[in-house]
Order: structure tokens, then C-alpha cells, then sequence
């Protein structure tokens, strides 16, 4: 293995997870302008929107600084919740060190721990992130043509059952 995995294990493991925090929503912003400039990225009031109605949003920090988002919307009413993953985005400075799977496995628990099947949203392009995706458990639903705006990109509709065969 190489003294770059090794490097990158040491800054991965100095993410800190929490929550996410009013303050926080200019810089998400900044990361969305950076990771979706073609797609009408989210602006600050969107973020301060989710935090609002209550949704689970969890940040990721190296260092106090802000290098990773996440949030989850618990919708319906018990028996009959459904999650949606809203958004999730790690600064590209951090990207493929674990951070995007560690958030994306904070919401997951919260998910399962409501019995509640997960949905999203994914650009039918990237490639990283459908492999993330596949790997905790997502399969692809079906195709949303000209889902993105105004790029027009399409995207797929994946789930991911709960955790214990919920259906």
C-alpha cells in the first residue's frame, strides 16, 4: 500500500461527525456551489429551511472546519415512514477518505432506527457516488429524465430497504 493510503487513513480518521449547526449554512452553501455548479445548488436559506422543519442533518469537521454535509427528511407516520436522503456532499479537498460514507451511514441508522426504507436522488453520471450508494445497500428504482436543473441531467431514483427486511 502506498505512504498516500496511509495519509489518507490519518485525515479520514480526524473526522469528527455532529451536528449540523445554523452557523454552518454558508459554508454547505460554498460546498454546493463547488460540488454541483451545473445543478442549482442549494443556497443557505435552503439549508436553514431543512434545519427548520427538523431534519436530521449531520456535519462533518477536521479540525472545526467544515468539510462534509448530510441530511435525512423522515417523512409519513409511523408504521409507514419513509427516509430521503436530501442531500450529502464532502469538499472535494476530502473526497474518497470514508467521510461520505460515514455520513451517509449516520442517516442510514437513523432510517433503520425508525424502520423507515431510505430514498434518493443520484446524477445517473456519478459514478462515485452510485458506488457508494450500491455499497450500503441501495438498488436503482427507476430513471428521472431532465431531473436536474437547468443542466437537464438525468438522475436515478434508488432505495435501500430498512435494516431488518422492512419493505
Amino acid at each position: 500500500m502506498s505512504g498516500d493510503w496511509c495519509q489518507n487513513t490519518t485525515r479520514h480518521s480526524r473526522a469528527e461527525l455532529g451536528e449540523l449547526h445554523r452557523a454552518d449554512v454558508d459554508r454547505c452553501a460554498e460546498l454546493e456551489r463547488e460540488l454541483f455548479p451545473g445543478d442549482d445548488p442549494w443556497k443557505a436559506d435552503a439549508f436553514l429551511a431543512e434545519l427548520d422543519l427538523g431534519h436530521l442533518y449531520r456535519a462533518a469537521r477536521i479540525d472545526g472546519v467544515l468539510v462534509g454535509y448530510a441530511g435525512l427528511a423522515l417523512l409519513g407516520r409511523p408504521p409507514h415512514l419513509e427516509a430521503e436522503v436530501h442531500t450529502i456532499g464532502v469538499d472535494p479537498a476530502y473526497q474518497h477518505r470514508g467521510i461520505g460514507r460515514r455520513l451517509l451511514r449516520e442517516l442510514l441508522a437513523h432510517a433503520d432506527a425508525n424502520a423507515a426504507d431510505t430514498f434518493l436522488e443520484v446524477r445517473t453520471d456519478n459514478e462515485a457516488a452510485i458506488g457508494l450508494y450500491r455499497g450500503e445497500g441501495f438498488e436503482v428504482l427507476g430513471t428521472r429524465r431532465r431531473y436536474y436543473r437547468p443542466s437537464g441531467a438525468d438522475a436515478y431514483t434508488m432505495r435501500r430497504p430498512a435494516s431488518g427486511g422492512n419493505t
